[in-house]
């Protein structure tokens, strides 16, 4: 019988040896990636069953990645495992077709746990984060409904912009015109209220566009 493929996305190679470690005797571990392109390429070429993926990585962030492999791998299996303990973001995660959201804090045992349930079909959140969620929705039964409403590409120039990259650099990343930057970073700006890149950055830390660690 055929074991089930992993693929890691975690920019800390430290993270993705200590997981390939507590994986490897249950499933087969075909790979890791540091950044969110990477993931979006590696994942066409290994096609793996679940992809284990942080929530803030380089280029483009685990949700907006996600986004994209559910799109090219409807079937993909996605566990979020993030030091983000922000119950919003696990929300928005799930939105995004995770299948499961743990903190990196949790005991090996609840990572295997996860990924038992996710290709069993059954979604696994992390009974902090879960809490959270449930109080969440007591107190506004339509929250956990709300998404984001920048577009995928508003979504990549943010990160981009907050990670500290010049114009040119986005421009040169994302195969795009440097006019076309400015007009995201200006429509973005104007969509969301802010005026200054401080801002900018304050709020993709805040949706988890970008880590705050």
């Amino acid at each position: 019988m055929q074991r089930t493929r992993i693929l890691l996305a975690d920019d800390h190679s430290m993270m993705c040896a200590g997981l390939k470690k507590i994986l490897e005797p249950h499933y087969e571990v075909v790979g890791s990636v540091g950044d969110g392109m990477e993931l979006l390429k590696v994942v066409r070429e290994l096609q793996p069953d679940v992809v284990i993926v942080d929530l803030a990585m380089p280029l483009l962030n685990g949700l907006d990645a996600a986004r994209h492999l559910k799109k090219m791998l409807p079937q993909i299996k996605l566990v979020f495992l993030t030091m983000n303990t922000d119950s919003d973001i696990a929300a928005e995660a799930l939105r995004a077709a995770a299948s499961a959201y743990l903190l990196k804090t949790s005991k090996a045992p609840e990572l295997l746990q996860a990924v038992h349930d996710v290709l069993r079909g059954v979604s696994y959140v992390t009974p902090q984060i879960k809490r959270a969620m449930e109080e969440t929705f007591i107190r506004d039964p339509r929250a956990l409904q709300r998404s984001k409403e920048l577009t995928s590409r508003q979504r990549e120039v943010l990160q981009m912009l907050a990670e500290g990259r010049s114009l040119k650099e986005v421009s040169h990343l994302l195969h795009i015109s440097h006019r076309t930057v400015r007009f995201h970073k200006a429509g973005i700006m104007e969509q969301l209220n802010i005026g200054t890149n401080s801002e900018l950055v304050q709020y993709a830390m805040k949706h988890g566009v970008i880590s705050s660690v």
